[in-house]
């Protein structure tokens, strides 16, 4: 029987999956076995997703719409399809958001911590609060009247306002607004009272509208289109293209309107009038407004006791001991585990070679740094001590791009080699190189990683670093760095491999190698994403064949497991927890080299839209430890999802027995090794799994 594996009814949306993405993150806000405030930030965080995905992929498919754009992928549904879907899951999920904000307030109400209204202040709060007002809003904040001499302004992407209907003494209606700088606390706090600052600014708005009645009121926000629409083919100066593009990505076409419930429908028609959006793109809340700024509250650092425990991330023979790293990288190849194993080793790498007289020089990508990077600093003095140092910022990652831009500045002038990115790509890989003088000898050595070099996500983001002096790796990366940094095209390496051109070839041809040895194969992939159709048809070939695949997909997946005749040897696990899982892990139990690691999802974007990096990993005692950490996940009974054949992600059945939840498995076991070893061996990592899951 022939099957068509480029039926649409084989695949899921991508839009679509990703809001299921988004509920799972959403489930963990409602699950009361977490801590209050740990809860409240999983709210924010489907909130902070919710407005990337509005101003990305929304107003993506709105213009695909407005296009006339018919078909957008192998599901086949249209742009119009997708935006009616997208609408009618956000809207009905709107009430269980709701829900769950209230039913955390009552939970941290036990704990004397709650978000009120000016209202329901008692006489001293609100004395607290009208002096801050007058001391720390009056002066900034300002009224903006609305009539035929007064236009309506325009509204930056995710600007927060009041609008008001207000009437004067001869009973005029009139119509203003107040914007509410991001500038400005989300909340003003008195005691362990939370009190929104909309509420704060409505409730003394008499104040700015001198000799008018308020009528009614409502804070709202707008999301707009902040994709940039970069012309590098146009481009002169590229920093300078940039700069304009930022400036640009506030004037984008309106997606979202939110505001509150019950609010006067004359109100409503004012903002709408003005604003021009679909009535479907209109969100109307009865809680407050921009969950992404709950974090303010969740990263209070008196109501830690009310997260869960705060890990210290470890560091683990052979950095453990006070010596130099590169010496011990010398001895033997690393590979690290973060958060569990700490992100230090990275920082120190580059720290210690920009001290070291005898650093010749260094080389590396950077893509999301954050804005206090002590990597970038390190880099800086480098340069200024007249090391070589070659940097590759791309300006293009997106809302990182103003942050980039500030340290490509600097670099340049420190004196370093500042490269902006590869005209029509993003450059995504994650490699260092330190070049030194030893024994009158040249000695390179290399870190290679799935995740940004950014000390403080690599907190929250579970990633790998691998550390080598291999010749064979440091050829390959300082051909690398030639290819970004001349006009070489060529980007074929021998051990390394490179997307756009090489890493979906490999991946497809390993992939159907396994397939030849069909029941016997077994393919375990790790990574946030897969979307390609290329690699989606090789799997499926692969389980029609016998071969055992087993997807660990942090969220979108467009795969449909468990089809009968097509997918039923795959399975699909997606695991949502105390840590953002994120590192790409990618083993083949036949291949020659049996275990990858890559800054590249399975995605179009990554494999054919970006440089990225396939790293074979070749030492039998870390590939042992990388498969180990894959058994663990998989056999996670707390943290996992399961994929169904509907598209419906469910709960891996709770084991209360042997519960197994890998996050915090890891913290336990890196923590008893961290205090009972301090050998320089990493023998510790063999029998992970299956020693910790005995014990």
């Amino acid at each position: 029987m022939s099957i068509d594996l480029t039926s649409p009814d084989l695949y899921f949306n991508r839009e679509l999956s990703w809001l299921k993405f988004n509920s799972r993150v959403l489930a963990q806000a409602k699950n009361k076995a977490l801590p209050p405030l740990e809860r409240l930030k999983f709210l924010a965080i489907y909130g902070t997703n919710l407005d990337e995905f509005y101003m990305i992929r929304v107003a993506g498919l709105k213009t695909l719409f407005k296009a006339r754009v018919q078909e957008t992928a192998i599901d086949k549904l249209t742009p119009s399809e997708q935006l009616h879907a997208i609408h009618k899951t956000i809207h009905k999920e709107q009430k269980t958001v709701e829900s769950t904000f209230k039913t955390i307030m009552e939970d941290l109400k036990e704990h004397k911590v709650a978000i009120k209204s000016v209202e329901e202040l008692s006489p001293k709060q609100k004395e607290v609060i009208e002096n801050e007002f007058f001391e720390q809003l009056y002066p900034v904040i300002m009224p903006i009247a609305i009539d035929a001499t007064h236009p309506f302004p325009h509204l930056n992407n995710l600007s927060f306002a009041l609008a008001l209907k207000l009437k004067d003494k001869e009973g005029n209606i009139k119509h203003g607004l107040i914007r509410i700088p991001r500038i400005l606390p989300r909340f003003l706090k008195v005691d362990h009272c939370y009190v929104p600052i909309e509420d704060v600014v409505d409730y003394f708005s008499g104040e700015l509208f001198g000799g008018l009645k308020k009528i009614s009121s409502t804070p709202f926000r707008v999301t707009r289109n902040a994709d940039l629409d970069i012309e590098e083919e146009e481009a002169d100066d590229f920093l300078e293209i940039m700069e304009e593009g930022l400036r640009t990505r506030n004037r984008g076409m309106l997606v979202r309107l939110e505001l509150m419930e019950d609010v006067d429908d004359s109100l409503i028609e004012f903002l709408t009038t003005h604003l021009e959006l679909d009535p479907h793109d209109i969100y109307q809340y009865n809680i407050p407004l921009n969950l992404g700024t709950l974090w303010s509250i969740v990263g209070e650092e008196s109501l830690a006791h009310l997260t869960l425990p705060t890990y210290s991330p470890k560091n683990l023979p052979p950095f453990s001991e006070n010596k130099s790293l590169f010496k011990a990288i010398e001895k033997q190849d690393v590979l690290l585990y973060h958060p569990y194993e700490s992100f230090d080793p990275v920082v120190r790498f580059i720290q210690e070679a920009a001290k070291d007289p005898d650093t010749l020089s260094m080389r590396m990508t950077l893509y999301r740094v954050g804005p206090n990077s002590p990597i970038v600093k390190a880099l800086i003095k480098a340069a200024k001590a007249g090391k070589q140092v070659t940097v590759l910022v791309e300006l293009k990652a997106r809302f990182d791009e103003e942050n980039n831009l500030h340290w490509a500045k600097k670099l340049e002038e420190a004196g370093a080699h500042a490269i902006y990115g590869i005209k029509g790509l993003k450059v995504h890989a994650k490699v260092a190189q330190v070049t030194k003088r030893k024994d009158k000898k040249l000695q390179a050595y290399v870190h290679l990683g799935t995740g940004n070099y950014n000390p403080s996500t690599s907190r929250i983001y579970t990633d790998i670093s691998y550390f080598t002096t291999k010749a064979e790796f440091n050829k390959d990366v300082t051909k690398f760095f030639h290819f970004l940094t001349g006009f070489s095209n060529h980007s074929e390496l021998k051990t390394l491999t490179l997307s756009p051109e090489h890493i979906k070839p490999k991946l497809i041809a390993m992939i159907d190698y396994e397939t030849t040895f069909k029941d016997k194969g077994h393919i375990v992939l790790k990574a946030n994403a897969l979307v390609d159709s290329d690699i989606i048809q090789a799997l499926y070939k692969a389980s029609i064949a016998g071969v055992k695949v087993q997807l660990i997909i942090r969220g979108v997946c467009a795969l449909r497991p468990g089809i009968k005749d097509v997918s039923e040897n795959i399975t699909v696990h997606s695991i949502i927890g105390k840590y953002l899982e994120h590192a790409r892990i990618y083993v083949f139990k036949h291949d020659k080299n049996e275990c990858y690691i890559s800054s590249a999802d399975l995605m179009p974007r990554n494999l054919i839209r970006r440089i990225e990096i396939l790293t074979p990993i070749k030492e039998p005692v870390l590939v042992q430890k990388v498969k180990q950490l894959l058994s663990l996940q998989l056999q996670d009974n707390q943290l996992a999802w399961k994929l169904k054949s509907s598209g419906e992600y469910k709960h891996v059945k709770q084991n209360e027995d042997k519960a197994i939840n890998n996050h915090e498995i890891l913290e336990d076991y890196m923590t008893k090794i961290h205090d009972k070893s301090q050998k320089e061996t990493p023998e510790y990592v063999t029998q992970l799994a299956k020693k910790v899951l005995k014990d």
